[in-house]
């Protein structure tokens, strides 16, 4: 990834985007957004009765909770509060949900090695206060335990997900006079992922998406007034 996806790289990415509707047929849809000239971040929406496909440049995802679906998505727009100057409500870890399918080039999740990184520091931290406070560890033994989980555990954080997991499972150190034992309990439930750059650019594709539509049909109501008055 070479860059975080977030809204406002996402609209630099469709500025030059022009919508074409190819099929409006009540809930079943076919809406394309590109750049003229180029297939460049293109993408397309292609809904059915409980069914919403986006397909393009990031990808494949398939959605399906209600009939219409770019009413599923519209919700989060008429709920959510926008801030800090946004102007796309996305609700990644709810619509995931919801996927039926996904590209599996792209994915929806991957394994985050700096969430990995910070589980890991936040319970050593806990345990070498918990040393510190009932005087089990000497300052050397504590200086060895953040060591031993430096080298036989943060050190395989860049090594895959069950490497990292792996490391922090079968990591055991004993130390201080009682020989007490550091071990990392039911690390297997800790979640250690995150969405991916496509699915989160995806998400934001879907918000803007269905504005641009809307905007479009309410124009054209408009004008259909206009020429009836």
């Amino acid at each position: 990834m070479t860059r975080d996806c977030t809204e406002e790289n996402f609209l630099k990415d469709v500025s030059r985007h022009q919508m074409t509707i190819i099929r409006d047929d009540g809930v079943n849809r076919h809406v394309r957004f590109r750049e003229p000239g180029t297939g460049i971040m293109h993408f397309d929406l292609i809904t059915w009765p409980n069914h919403l496909c986006y397909t393009g440049d990031m990808g494949a995802y398939v959605f399906s909770r209600i009939e219409d679906m770019f009413q599923f998505f519209r919700t989060d727009r008429e709920h959510m509060h926008l801030r800090n100057g946004q102007t796309l409500a996305i609700n990644p870890q709810y619509w995931a949900e919801k996927l039926l399918a996904i590209d599996s080039r792209c994915g929806a999740e991957e394994f985050d090695p700096d969430e990995f990184r910070r589980v890991v520091r936040e319970r050593r931290l806990e345990w070498i206060r918990e040393a510190r406070n009932d005087e089990g560890l000497d300052k050397d033994a504590r200086r060895a335990l953040w060591e031993a989980i430096e080298e036989e555990v943060l050190s395989c954080a860049d090594e895959g997900e069950h490497e990292a997991r792996r490391a922090a499972i079968e990591f055991s150190h004993r130390a201080g006079p009682h020989g007490r034992h550091f071990y990392f309990a039911d690390f297997w439930e800790y979640k250690l992922r995150n969405y991916t750059h496509n699915f989160i650019w995806c998400c934001f594709a879907l918000a803007w998406g269905i504005k641009q539509y809307d905007a479009a049909r309410e124009a054209q109501s408009h004008d259909a007034s206009l020429a009836l008055a």
